[in-house]
C-alpha cells in the first residue's frame, strides 16, 4: 500500500505516518514548497507521478485543494479520508452531535472545515469525512491538549477548565489508528471518532485526570462554568477506546 498523507509537519499526520508503516505499508507525503497546491497543473503532474494507493488529507489548506485531492481519488476508486472538525457544531443548540446533525460553526475555523467537508463529499461521495475532537498526546509539543494546557498555566499562571463542557476529545494515538483504519476499510460518508462519547466526562474532570497521570502538579485548576457545551461527537465510540481505558483515574 502507498499512501499519500498530507500535513506531515503538523501533529496528528506523523502518528498517522508510524501507524501505517507498522502495517508495512510505504508513506508518501506532500512537500508544498516543491508542489504548491493552487498550482492545478503541478499538481496533477505529481499526483501522476506519485500514483498512490490511498489518499489522507490532514493538512490545513483550502476547500479547493480538498476537493482536488478527493476529486483524484474519486477517478481512480482509491481510498480518501479528509479529516475535519467538532468544531463545525456550534455550542447552540446543545449536543451531543450526530453525524447527520446541521453544521452550524459562527467561528472562522469551523466554517472552513464545513466548507472542506462539501468540496469534498461533492467530489467524492465515497470519500471518508472523519470529525475529531482535541486531541491529547504525552508528546506535550504542536497542536494537543496537554501543550494547550501547558500554555494556559505558564500565560495565565491557572488552568481554565469548564465544569459544563463535556468536550470531544481522544488520546492522538487512538485517533491515528483509527484513520489508517478507516484507510484500509473505507467508510463512505461522515465518520465520528470521539473518546469521550460514551462516557461524557466534564472538561475539569478531564484536565483533573491528566494533571495527575502526567505529573503536572504546576499546574492550578480553576474551575468554572463560562462554557457550556456537550460537544461529543456521536456514532462512532466502537472505533475508539473510552477515554477512561487511558485515564484510569476515572474508574
Amino acid at each position: 500500500m502507498r499512501l499519500l498523507l498530507t500535513g506531515l509537519n503538523g501533529t496528528l499526520a506523523p502518528r498517522v505516518a508510524a501507524a501505517a508503516a507498522q502495517r508495512g505499508w510505504q508513506v508518501v507525503g506532500w512537500d508544498r514548497g516543491r508542489v504548491p497546491p493552487d498550482d492545478a497543473a503541478a499538481c496533477a503532474v505529481w499526483l501522476r507521478d506519485c500514483r498512490p494507493d490511498a489518499m489522507a488529507h490532514l493538512a490545513m489548506g483550502d476547500a479547493a485543494w480538498a476537493g482536488a485531492l478527493a476529486s483524484h481519488a474519486a477517478a481512480r476508486s482509491l481510498p480518501f479520508v479528509f479529516t475535519s472538525s467538532a468544531m463545525v457544531f456550534h455550542h447552540l443548540p446543545d449536543g451531543p452531535h450526530g453525524v447527520l446533525d446541521a453544521r452550524n460553526a459562527q467561528d472562522d475555523y469551523g466554517r472552513y472545515k464545513a466548507r472542506c467537508e462539501d468540496a469534498v463529499l461533492a467530489a467524492n461521495p465515497r470519500a471518508s469525512v472523519v470529525r475529531i475532537g482535541w486531541q491529547i498526546d504525552a508528546d506535550a509539543r504542536g497542536n494537543n491538549m496537554l501543550a494547550q494546557l501547558d500554555e494556559w498555566q505558564r500565560r495565565e499562571g491557572c488552568v481554565g477548565a469548564s465544569r459544563a463542557w463535556r468536550p470531544a476529545c481522544s488520546f492522538m494515538r487512538d485517533t491515528a489508528l483509527a484513520l489508517v483504519e478507516l484507510i484500509a476499510d473505507p467508510v463512505p460518508g461522515v465518520v465520528h471518532l470521539d473518546s469521550n462519547a460514551d462516557e461524557g466526562h466534564s472538561f475539569d474532570a478531564i484536565v483533573g485526570a491528566l494533571r495527575q497521570q502526567f505529573a503536572r502538579d504546576a499546574w492550578v485548576l480553576r474551575v468554572h462554568r463560562d462554557y457550556q457545551h456537550d460537544q461529543r461527537l456521536l456514532g462512532g465510540a466502537a472505533r475508539m477506546p473510552a477515554l477512561s481505558e487511558r485515564l484510569p483515574l476515572f474508574d
